[in-house]
C-alpha cells in the first residue's frame, strides 16, 4: 500500500493501518445542507436568509430572518451566545444558516443558527481522532471502490460500506443502519482481523518428519478412542507428514480425552523425539504416569524444580513444568504445551526457540481444555489450525442444582451422606479472606465450621505456596477440600463427586464449567450445587441445563461479549465493535472464503 506522506500522518492519527480500517470509521450523523421550500419540523435544516434585524439580550441573540426558501420570516435564536457569533449576522446581508427548527404555540424558531458555506449535499459528521471536516474531506478523497477492492473485499460488501459515507436521501429516513448495512460492517471488520491475523502466521521448515502409524498402537489401548479424539490425531498425523512445521491447537472439553491424542502424537513421532510441557507439577506427573502406562516401549523422563540435572538426549519424550525452560533441552520434533492459556506467549516461544535448530522449529500443538465458541475457534484458523474435541469417552451423570441459603440444610445432608460412601466434596469460595464488598464467606470465615462439623477436611488457594502438595494428600485421604478456583484447572480427583460453588453468579459460566468437570471423572454420579443469594439468575439457570463446554461457551459470549482474541485479554468488552461470536458464524465462512484461508 503506497500511501503519501500526508495520509500516513492521518493513518498514524486514526489509529489504522488499511483503508478497510478507513471504511469501518463511520459517520455518528448527517446533515442535511440542501435547500427544501417546506419547514421541517424538530430537524435541522438550511434556510436561504437575509438578515433582517438582530435584537441582542443578556441570555440571548434573536436574529429575524427573511427565508426566501419559505416565502416568510422566521426568528433565529442563540442561547448563551460567544462574542464571535455577532459577527454572522449583519442586517441586510443574505446567507444560508442552518439550525434546528422548533415550533410551540404555532410560532416557529430556528435554534442556534450558523452561517454554512457548503449547499446542495448530505454531510457526515465523524467523531474520530480528526477534526470532523478534516475527517470528511479525507474520506471523500481517499475512500474508493479502488483502494477498497485492491486490499480484496468484494464489489457488494464495498457498495455497502461506501453508502454510508456518501450517503443519499434514504439514509435520512433510517432511524437505525440497515441490516444489510450491519452485515457489511461486520463483513469488513471481520475481514481486517483475520487478514492482521494471517499476516502473523509465519511457516519454517520442520526438524522431522512424524510418518509412525499411530493405529497399532491404539489397537493395544484397553479401550476404544471417540470418533473426535480420531479425527483430531488424524488432523496431527497430516500435520506431522508434512516438511512444514505444524502449528495447531486442539481445544477439547474437560474429560475428552485430550491426553490420548497427546500420547498419540508422540507415538507417530517416534523415533524422533517429543516434549510436553504441563502447568502444574501434579498435571506434568499424571501425564509422565500415562505415559509410562501406554507408551511402555519409550524412554521418557519428568523433569521438574526437583529433578536433578541430567543429560536428556537419552530420552524419546520428556514431560515437565516450566523448569524445562530453565534447562538445557536437546533438539525436538514435536513440542506440545498442555492447557496452553496458562503459560504467556513468551513461554510457549521460548520453549519453541530452546529445541530449534538453527531456521527449522519443531511441530507445535497446544491443547486446552477451556473450550471457545465454534465461531471464535473458525477465526483462530486464520493464524493456526485448531481442531475441536466436542464429545467425551463416556458421558457424565453429573446433576446440576442452583440453591440457596433454605437449602442449607438439605445440602448438609447431602455432603454427609457422599462422605459415608467415601466419595469427596469440593467447596468452592470465591475469597481467601473476609471483604467489606462481596456478601458471601470467605475460606478464612467458612473453614471453622467444615472442620468442625466433619474430618479431613483440607483448605488451599491460588496464593498458597503449598497447593500442590495439599491437593495431593487430600486426593488420598481427604473427604471435603475447601479451596478457591485454583482447582479449576489440572488434578484428577477420581473420588470426587460434588461441588459446592458458593457466590456462583460472580463467575463466568466457562469458569463454572470447569468446576463442574472436576467431579465424576470416572463415572462416579456426580453433583454440582451453585450457590447464591440473588432470587433469580436466568444465565445460572440456563448453564444448569446445558453440558456442552462449547455451547456454554456460546452462552457466556451471549452474557458478557467476547474479549479480544488477537491481544489476549479475552474476558469481556469486545474487540469486535459489529460483530457477535455468538451469532456470526456465517460471516465468518464467507470471509475465511474470501481470505482463502480454509
Amino acid at each position: 500500500m503506497n500511501l503519501t506522506k500526508e495520509q500516513e500522518l492521518k493513518f498514524k492519527k486514526l489509529g489504522i493501518q488499511s483503508w478497510s480500517e478507513l471504511a469501518l470509521l463511520i459517520p455518528q450523523s448527517y446533515e442535511d445542507f440542501r435547500l427544501h421550500d417546506k419547514l421541517q419540523i424538530h430537524m435541522p435544516q438550511l434556510i436561504d436568509a437575509t438578515v433582517e434585524s438582530v435584537y441582542r439580550s443578556p441570555n440571548s441573540i434573536q436574529i429575524t430572518f427573511f427565508a426566501h426558501n419559505f416565502g416568510y420570516s422566521i426568528t433565529g435564536v442563540i442561547f448563551r451566545p460567544k462574542p464571535y457569533m455577532l459577527h454572522q449576522f449583519k442586517v441586510g446581508e443574505k446567507n444560508y444558516y442552518y439550525g434546528l427548527i422548533e415550533c410551540k404555540m404555532g410560532q416557529c424558531t430556528l435554534n442556534m443558527p450558523k452561517k454554512i458555506t457548503t449547499i446542495g449535499a448530505i454531510i457526515p459528521k465523524y467523531k474520530t481522532a480528526l477534526r470532523s471536516d478534516v475527517m470528511y474531506r479525507f474520506v471523500q478523497s481517499n475512500l474508493t471502490k479502488e483502494n477498497l477492492k485492491s486490499e480484496g473485499l468484494s464489489e457488494k460488501v464495498i457498495d455497502e460500506v461506501l453508502k454510508l459515507h456518501f450517503p443519499t436521501e434514504e439514509i435520512l429516513q433510517l432511524q437505525e443502519l440497515s441490516i444489510e448495512a450491519v452485515n457489511a460492517l461486520k463483513h469488513v471488520e471481520l475481514f481486517v482481523y483475520m487478514k492482521l491475523l494471517a499476516g502473523k502466521r509465519r511457516y519454517f521448515d520442520g526438524m522431522a518428519c512424524g510418518n509412525n502409524s499411530y493405529k497399532d498402537w491404539a489397537s493395544t489401548l484397553p479401550f476404544t478412542l471417540t470418533n473426535e479424539q480420531t479425527n483430531a490425531i488424524e488432523d496431527i498425523k497430516t500435520d506431522l507428514s508434512k516438511s512444514v512445521a505444524a502449528k495447531r491447537m486442539i481445544v477439547g472439553d474437560v474429560g475428552c480425552g485430550k491426553t490420548m491424542v497427546i500420547l498419540a502424537s508422540a507415538v507417530m513421532m517416534l523415533p524422533h523425539r517429543s516434549i510436553l510441557m504441563a502447568p502444574t507439577t501434579i498435571l506434568a506427573n499424571q501425564l509422565f504416569e500415562e505415559a509410562q502406562k501406554f507408551i511402555p516401549n519409550a524412554k521418557i523422563i519428568l523433569v521438574t524444580n526437583k529433578t536433578k540435572k541430567i543429560n536428556l538426549d537419552a530420552f524419546d519424550f520428556i514431560i515437565g513444568t516450566h523448569a524445562l525452560l530453565c534447562r538445557e533441552l536437546p533438539h525436538a520434533a514435536l513440542v506440545m504445551v498442555d492447557e496452553q492459556h496458562r503459560f504467556g506467549t513468551l513461554q510457549r516461544n521460548m520453549l519453541e526457540k530452546l529445541v530449534s535448530s538453527g531456521e527449522k522449529k519443531p511441530h507445535f500443538l497446544q491443547f486446552s481444555a477451556t473450550p471457545i465458541p465454534r465461531t471464535q475457534a473458525m477465526i483462530e484458523t486464520a493464524h493456526i489450525d485448531v481442531s475441536l474435541i466436542t464429545t467425551t469417552p463416556f458421558e457424565k451423570d453429573i446433576t446440576s442444582k442452583v440453591i440457596h441459603k433454605s437449602d442449607f440444610k438439605d445440602l448438609l445432608k447431602h455432603i454427609k451422606n457422599e462422605v459415608a460412601k467415601n466419595n469427596q466434596v469440593l467447596l468452592v469460595y470465591p475469597l481467601v479472606e473476609q471483604s467489606e464488598v462481596i456478601e458471601y464467606q470467605s475460606i478464612e470465615e467458612a473453614r471453622g465450621y467444615w472442620e468442625k462439623s466433619f474430618e479431613n477436611v483440607y483448605v488451599t488457594h491460588g496464593g498458597d505456596k503449598e497447593k500442590e502438595e495439599v491437593l495431593l494428600e487430600f486426593r488420598e485421604k481427604g473427604n471435603v477440600l475447601i479451596a478457591t478456583t485454583v482447582v479449576e484447572v489440572g488434578i484428577s480427583l477420581p473420588r470426587l463427586s460434588t461441588v459446592v460453588i458458593v457466590g456462583a453468579e460472580r463467575l463466568g459460566l466457562s469458569t463454572l464449567h470447569q468446576l463442574r468437570g472436576r467431579v465424576s471423572r470416572t463415572g462416579l454420579k456426580g453433583f454440582c450445587f451453585l450457590y447464591t443469594n440473588q432470587n433469580n439468575s436466568k444465565r445460572l439457570d440456563e448453564f444448569v441445563h446445558t453440558t456442552s463446554g462449547f455451547d456454554i461457551a456460546n452462552m457466556d459470549l451471549k452474557y458478557r461479549k467476547s474479549g479480544d482474541l488477537l491481544k489476549g485479554t479475552n474476558q469481556s468488552g469486545s474487540q469486535f465493535k459489529w460483530v457477535d461470536l455468538a451469532e456470526d458464524a456465517e460471516t465468518v465462512k464467507k470471509v475465511k472464503e474470501e481470505l482463502k484461508i480454509m
